[in-house]
């Protein structure tokens, strides 16, 4: 019986979050057919969430969550925290799109500039944690309005457009029938997932995070640790610039990002990583991602309103930090 109950509780964990993901695709699809007829009867079938076309964009709207939600599972695996992606997303987008109106194939340049930008700003965030010893929420607060502010200038507080992008393709073009944006995101998970699963390094971020002392006693460099995790949050936070460059064909320093760490964050601890570090994986990330898109999108279907969209997204952080604290006490009696 106890074995039974052992197994039953394992096969839980490994599903993790996915039953959820699927019961609420299930709902959005009654929900939104109820919309448009106004009958039970109907109401599936009519329905619009499940629609090729309409699961197509809600992979596209995951996309940019997901790869930053895969930096976060990084640095939230030490037991660390980075609120300056949204910020950094911003200030990337500006450099993707400035650069990118260089004449001819040296628009190009705009994907390195972004990426580059990126990583120096998660270099930064990460040497104030890992030499001054600053807590990550006051460091990436920190940063979270500088680089803000940072973004705002480049732009002269403006909107940057260039219709001529020379890296739209990457989100106007699908291959094999998945939009470039998607395959994108499905690389930065697959990529994540081979470090933390299969490397060494993998195994040393799970360590810091589960006892960073133990861990530097145990010969582990913690702070290249936490440069590692800090500099790959912001790489994917330039990327996530690009991708949203692409998508808009435009940047502007005071909009573009704002909420998206709030995001990040909430697919992470919904993905089951835990707030305190040391335990987690790259696919409930991305589940995690996909339920704050599918809430978004069957949100707008079923034509609820924008105020009613930041208080349930809220409320869904909330949760999603509750149901951490429920896996660690129930971690603890086993």
């Amino acid at each position: 019986m106890v074995r039974k109950k052992m197994a039953v509780k394992a096969s839980f964990q490994a599903l993790g979050m996915l039953p959820i993901l699927v019961l609420i695709g299930l709902l959005f699809q009654f929900l939104s057919g109820y919309t448009e007829t106004g009958s039970l009867i109907d109401a599936w079938a009519e329905g619009r969430f499940l629609s090729a076309e309409n699961l197509s964009i809600v992979a596209q709207q995951a996309s940019i969550n997901t790869v930053l939600g895969a930096g976060m599972t990084f640095v939230i695996l030490t037991g660390g925290i980075d609120l300056s992606v949204g910020s950094i997303l911003a200030a990337s987008a500006m450099v993707a799109v400035m650069a990118s109106m260089f004449p001819g194939n040296w628009g190009f340049v705009g994907i390195p500039a972004a990426i580059g930008l990126g990583t120096i700003l998660g270099l930064i965030n990460g040497s104030l944690i890992a030499f001054a010893r600053l807590p990550p929420f006051i460091v990436t607060l920190g940063t979270l309005t500088a680089v803000r502010g940072f973004a705002r200038l480049l732009g002269d507080d403006k909107t940057v457009f260039n219709s001529d992008l020379p890296f739209a393709f990457l989100s106007q073009d699908s291959f094999i029938g998945i939009s470039g944006l998607s395959l994108i995101a499905l690389a930065v998970v697959l990529l994540s997932w081979f470090v933390l699963r299969w490397t060494v390094l993998g195994v040393r971020i799970y360590a810091v995070g589960g006892n960073e002392d133990a861990a530097r006693l145990s010969g582990i460099k913690v702070w290249v640790i936490l440069l590692f995790v800090y500099a790959v949050s912001g790489l994917l936070s330039g990327l996530g610039g690009v991708m949203a460059s692409t998508r808009l064909l435009a940047a502007n320093g005071l909009q573009l990002g704002q909420g998206y760490e709030l995001d990040a964050i909430a697919a992470v601890i919904l993905g089951g990583t835990s707030f305190v570090g040391g335990a987690g994986t790259i696919w409930g990330t991305l589940i995690g991602a996909l339920i704050i898109a599918v809430l978004s999108n069957g949100l707008i279907l079923t034509g609820v309103s924008d105020v009613w969209q930041f208080i349930i997204k809220g409320l869904v952080i909330i949760g999603a930090v509750a149901l951490d604290r429920y896996r660690l006490k129930s971690s603890s009696r086993t």
